[in-house]
């Protein structure tokens, strides 16, 4: 395979000779330099010569006619990223600048707004703001489409040179023109370009027993994290957990060794996730070992449209090994797998080498995974009654008072923090489902 690359490379070397454009016609002319034309054609057995001609004479033209000089690198850089970029969405040549930035990406710290995208129409459009980032804080949501970065249209502009314009020097401000649907007309919103430290376990307890995890990216640290987390939590709550809540919304994605990791925590067994591609070492199967860290305490896994990826991989693992019940909306339905092949020290390509299936060998690619129990975002407000309550016995005159004679611990009255359906309905929800989930399998356990 090597050889037969360097021989196009040759090949286009020597069609590179030349000052005039008939040079770049005569292929094997050009390239049988040890030997007659018979022999160069054979050396290439199998590529497109025509198109090689092609390339080799317009990359040729633009040297000579385009407005201003442009070097030989740049334009085969153009062309290496025009190659894969036109294959899908996530597949890129990564320069020396773009591979840095991967490997800070993957490691959790980056510079820049806090912002995934994907492109949709010829425009960018947000896959979700990560937590605590200029993006999250200055309300930027999850489907709205970016039309303008500093006032340059980003209208079929390349992803990367996007993300590049997006990210810059901390402090340093950047303008974002949005389309938000729905919205009557365009919005701008001006963000100040920060470090981005992104932690990406976050938990606490939602009430005795019953705690809350959040994962906002898969990065290389998160199972180890994850699993700190749950220590952190039992500790808390001074024994096992009666179970958690998984909230995967707006989470992206990241490393598939970290979503297998975190899926292995909570499995004792079981097919985690499979990989099928053209090539033998696409083919990978991801199994659970013993060990569920919640010693099969129920888990409900919150999503959305902005779950994506890794963070699939997870939601279908659970699901399929009936270890979860999904809840929330449709995801967003990334079922492909990127694998970097470095070039040199400080470039690689990006390409897509395979396309991933749950345990049930179902792909979500362009499907996304269908929760078991659909819950819409909705918004919950109190029902206007003018201040007056619904009666109660304790209300009524004459009321015979409570035998124990004390007030319950429920008689209080709401200190004004607004509750979990208004902060959050789907949380909520997810909570209700899980107290339910615990109920029935507190029961099971003292059955058998």
């Amino acid at each position: 395979m090597k050889a037969r690359y360097r021989a196009v490379f040759a090949l286009l070397a020597g069609l590179a000779i030349g000052a005039g454009s008939a040079s770049f016609l005569s292929v094997p002319a050009a390239a049988a330099t040890n030997g007659d034309s018979a022999t160069a054609a054979k050396s290439v057995d199998g590529l497109p010569l025509n198109e090689l001609r092609t390339f080799v004479e317009v990359m040729q033209r633009v040297k000579q006619d385009y407005v201003k000089p442009v070097s030989d690198k740049e334009l085969l850089d153009n062309a290496i990223r025009g190659m894969l970029t036109g294959l899908d969405p996530h597949s890129a040549y990564l320069d020396a600048k773009s591979f840095r930035q991967l490997q800070i990406d993957t490691t959790g710290q980056f510079g820049g707004l806090g912002i995934v995208v994907g492109t949709e129409n010829g425009y960018i459009k947000v896959v979700s703001p990560i937590d605590g980032t200029p993006a999250q804080k200055a309300g930027i949501k999850t489907g709205d489409i970016i039309i303008r970065i500093d006032g340059t249209s980003v209208r079929d502009m390349n992803l990367d040179q996007a993300v590049k314009m997006m990210r810059g020097k901390p402090g340093t401000k950047v303008k974002l023109d949005i389309v938000r649907p729905g919205a009557s007309k365009p919005m701008s919103v001006t963000l100040k370009r920060e470090v981005i430290r992104v932690d990406s376990v976050r938990s606490h307890m939602l009430e005795p027993g019953f705690a809350y995890v959040r994962i906002t990216s898969f990065q290389s640290g998160t199972t180890a994290s994850l699993h700190k987390a749950l220590r952190t939590l039992a500790k808390e709550n001074k024994g096992p957990l009666k179970g958690i809540v998984l909230d995967l919304r707006n989470n992206p994605g990241g490393v598939l060794n970290a979503a297998v990791g975190v899926s292995d925590t909570f499995l004792n067994k079981g097919l985690i996730v499979y990989t099928k591609g053209r090539i033998a070492d696409s083919d990978l199967r991801y199994r659970a070992h013993p060990g569920d860290m919640l010693h099969g305490a129920p888990i409900v896994v919150l999503v959305n449209g902005g779950t994506a990826s890794a963070a699939e991989i997870v939601s279908g693992a659970l699901q399929d090994n009936h270890r979860a019940i999904i809840v929330g909306t449709r995801t967003f339905g990334k079922g492909s797998v990127q694998t970097i092949l470095p070039l040199s020290r400080d470039t690689a390509v990006k390409i897509t080498t395979a396309l991933y299936f749950t345990p049930n060998g179902t792909s979500i690619q362009a499907e996304g995974i269908k929760p078991n129990i659909v819950v819409d975002p909705l918004r919950v407000g109190k029902v206007n009654n003018g201040g007056v309550g619904m009666l109660r016995e304790a209300d009524l005159s004459g009321h015979l008072n409570n035998p124990d004679g004390t007030p319950k611990a429920g008689a209080k009255k709401s200190n004004g923090d607004p509750s979990l359906a208004q902060r959050d309905f789907q949380l909520y929800e997810a909570l209700t489902v899980l107290k339910s989930l615990a109920f029935t399998h507190q029961k099971a356990t003292a059955a058998g």
